[in-house]
């Protein structure tokens, strides 16, 4: 284990508390979750080192390694999935058009899968060899080690997604200046994050599904990413919701919590949670942030 003597953001040394949350995927351990005393970015710490933290992705609950269809709640996840990759299609396609693409993280490459067939040249980046296996067996799409980002030098990207992943890395200031060295000039970034300022993060509190400890080491709300992507000089576009993702959340929050999977009930906190952020923006479960690259100004 690590622990982190300072704030991820804003360098600050002192934290309090805020939540201690189990990891109800693998290990069953309790983590803690600090809050910077100065900008009040939330973080996992201590976390487990970037070779220790490995092993709590080894389960076949982790869906987005497994491609499991097994029980309920995955079944849903499934689902949604198939209709979401259409979604994020659409989203990359009205700002720009996409011709070369590097999805960061990219799990079991279903995303780029689906982009290659439609004829965009694209590139995965994953830590997970099980994972890299698993996308190159089902979708025949580039998919590389997380460490070759080191070697993008010359490599130049007309879009560069992050889809819930940003909270999983832990070199993340250092990762997110090489990703922007290799996206063009007028490219865009999309980064996907959960919300701890959802009203189903309040509602669930340290049973909250998406604080996913210790896998995910950082908890962003909008100021935090915003501040992230202003230190790497992109232009702030716009923010979108992620509907679906306050019912997925509350269905394994409630798991979480009871015991029981209460499909109804999980159903009306999901949509609580989405009609009370309509009124109040950016309080969405998840956030789709959209960045773009400013073109350079000649002098």
């Amino acid at each position: 284990m690590e622990t982190l003597e300072k704030c991820p953001i804003c360098e600050y040394k002192m934290f309090t508390e805020k939540l201690e949350c189990i990891d109800y995927t693998v290990s069953k351990t309790p983590f803690k979750i600090v809050a910077c005393s100065s900008c009040g970015f939330q973080f996992t710490n201590p976390r487990p080192s970037e070779k220790e933290i490995i092993s709590y992705y080894k389960s076949e609950d982790y869906i987005s390694h497994s491609n499991t269809s097994k029980g309920l709640i995955n079944k849903i996840y499934q689902l949604a999935k198939k209709f979401t990759l259409n979604q994020k299609y659409n989203l990359i396609s009205k700002n720009r058009e996409v011709k070369r693409l590097l999805d960061y993280g990219c799990g079991a490459a279903d995303f780029i899968g689906y982009l290659s067939k439609k004829g965009i040249n694209v590139v995965g980046l994953e830590p997970d060899e099980d994972a890299r296996i698993l996308g190159k067996s089902n979708h025949d799409v580039d998919i590389q080690s997380i460490e070759k980002l080191q070697n993008f030098e010359e490599e130049r990207f007309d879009t560069i997604t992050l889809w819930h992943v940003m909270e999983h890395i832990h070199k993340l200031k250092e990762t997110l200046k090489l990703l922007c060295n290799c996206l063009e000039n007028n490219g865009y970034v999309y980064i996907a994050v959960p919300n701890p300022d959802s009203h189903d993060a309040a509602h669930y509190g340290k049973y909250w599904a998406a604080y996913d400890v210790p896998r995910h080491l950082y908890h962003f709300t909008k100021k935090d990413v915003l501040q992230l992507a202003k230190e790497n000089g992109l232009t702030f576009v716009e923010s979108l919701p992620m509907y679906l993702d306050s019912f997925y959340v509350s269905m394994l929050s409630e798991k979480y919590k009871t015991g029981k999977v209460k499909l109804i009930y999980a159903f009306f906190v999901g949509l609580k949670s989405n009609l009370l952020a309509s009124k109040k923006d950016n309080t969405y479960s998840s956030q789709i942030y959209v960045f773009r690259k400013p073109k350079k100004q000649l002098l």
